[in-house]
């Protein structure tokens, strides 16, 4: 690690300052670049030519560095460069990891096919239009570390069926025509259930459907037609012009089914 020492990075900043070449250069102009006081600028020069890296010039207030300034500049210079690229190594890592499930024992190394079930992204031995390689030997059903991803995953919208329920002016649930919503339900599987509002909550209730959701409704529909899901969303009134509208932002396909007896 580099500048272990409080004030380390400050001393090298002055002293690189002094090692450019000018004619002359001033406490008040390093403090300026540095954005620090000038009594800061004089006790880290007075403790630099103490140290043997600086030396004062022939001018009045200038200052020089010295043949040992400038090997310590060099030296703090490759130090920072070797830390620096430790860091952009490290946070290639991050950004190059990605999390999936495994569909069987994967091993270190192992080349993998992904692929997307249910919203949920897997890793299979089974080759795929997308692949990954394997960080670190897991066994089936466990999270896997991914890397080296490449090829695209074949992934189709999910349908989006918005429900249109009447508002509690409109009689609410009691106004509701719950076979209409259960034929529906029956014409196709849905992968999540969301709802907006009290109406939608008595009417899911009345027709025993679990929900997935019900808070951000609008964003989790649209994230999860993304995904490939199907997903059914009950609203009351102008609710289902606020999801809509989402689902026309991302350019997801949905029908809207006005319940109302």
């Amino acid at each position: 690690m580099v500048f272990k020492k409080k004030g380390e990075l400050t001393k090298f900043q002055i002293l690189a300052q002094i090692a450019e070449p000018k004619s002359h250069i001033h406490q008040k102009d390093i403090a300026d670049k540095l954005g620090i006081t000038v009594q800061a600028v004089s006790e880290n020069i007075k403790t630099l030519v103490d140290e043997g890296f600086v030396e004062p010039s022939r001018g009045r207030g200038d200052y020089r560095i010295t043949k040992k300034g400038i090997d310590k500049v060099k030296g703090d210079v490759v130090d920072l460069k070797n830390y620096a690229n430790e860091v952009l190594e490290i946070m290639n890592t991050y950004k190059s990891i990605w999390p999936a499930i495994a569909k069987e024992n994967l091993k270190e190394g192992d080349e993998v096919g992904l692929q997307m079930d249910d919203g949920v992204l897997y890793a299979t031995t089974r080759k795929t239009s997308a692949y990954a390689k394997v960080l670190k030997t897991v066994r089936k059903g466990e999270d896997v570390a991914l890397t080296r991803l490449g090829g695209i995953i074949e992934l189709e919208p999910g349908n989006v069926v918005i429900i249109k329920l009447p508002t509690i002016n409109q009689g609410g649930s009691r106004a509701t025509d719950l076979n209409r919503i259960r034929k529906i339900c029956e014409e196709k599987d849905f992968n999540r259930v969301g709802i907006m509002g009290t109406v939608s909550r008595a009417v899911v209730h009345k027709l025993k459907i679990k929900i997935d959701f019900e808070f951000a409704t609008p964003q989790v529909t649209a994230e999860a037609a993304k995904m490939g899901l199907n997903v059914l969303v009950f609203t009351t009134g102008k609710m289902a012009g606020t999801v809509s509208r989402r689902l026309d932002d991302e350019e997801i396909k949905y029908v809207i089914e006005d319940v109302r007896k």
